[in-house]
């Protein structure tokens, strides 16, 4: 059986997950919780799992390690033949290039995160934390505009914005996005019917 790292609060173990059963492979998969944070050693992880310590990561039945949310969400689909990533064409590298868009949006909101949660007051950086969250306020923006990307049928990017609107609303409950984006909110209300997606929300 598979094994993936990860951490309920983590919104790229979170898009593996949902990949997971929306492929109909979680089931051959275990869940093993692991805690990888700024400034807390974790040196069992780093020296056998990912050395960047970062979750999640796949641990294959042979043993190998496969590390980057997206890397393992494309090694699932490959099994299950390709189903939420584009196989070729134009239509694969879009799909791939939405999702490093959202990867950096995410990236961006785990940084705010870490800079008001474990960096002293008196050394926080606020012009640093504003250009961070405008870059996750910006791809929203962009997503926003784009309704095909919204109304098409299921594949990795919406679930991965799906992760990013869900992140916002775990960690930045007080940055009324809703209000800024309904697209995004009538989409994010679609998405959360999915048992996917609703089972795999952040604890409170």
């Amino acid at each position: 059986m598979m094994k993936l790292t990860f951490s309920p609060a983590s919104p790229f173990a979170r898009k593996v997950r949902i990949c997971a059963i929306e492929l109909g492979l979680i089931d051959k998969i275990e869940l093993v919780s692991a805690t990888v944070a700024p400034g807390t050693p974790n040196e069992a992880y780093a020296h056998d799992v990912n050395p960047l310590r970062k979750l999640p990561a796949l641990i294959l039945d042979d043993g190998t390690v496969l590390v980057d949310s997206f890397v393992i969400c494309e090694y699932l689909d490959d099994l299950a033949g390709n189903k939420l990533i584009p196989a070729s064409g134009a239509a694969r590298w879009k799909v791939k290039s939405e999702h490093s868009m959202l990867q950096g949006m995410l990236d961006a909101m785990l940084l705010c995160r870490y800079e008001k949660l474990l960096r002293p007051e008196a050394l926080r950086w606020q012009v640093w934390y504003d250009d961070q969250w405008d870059r996750a306020w910006q791809g929203f923006t962009r997503f926003e505009a784009q309704p095909d990307v919204l109304a098409r049928p299921l594949d990795i990017t919406q679930i991965a914005l799906a992760c990013a609107l869900g992140y916002a609303d775990f960690r930045f409950p007080d940055c009324n996005w809703r209000n800024s984006f309904p697209k995004l909110a009538a989409f994010n209300e679609k998405m959360l019917q999915r048992p996917s997606v609703k089972v795999s929300i952040p604890p409170t």
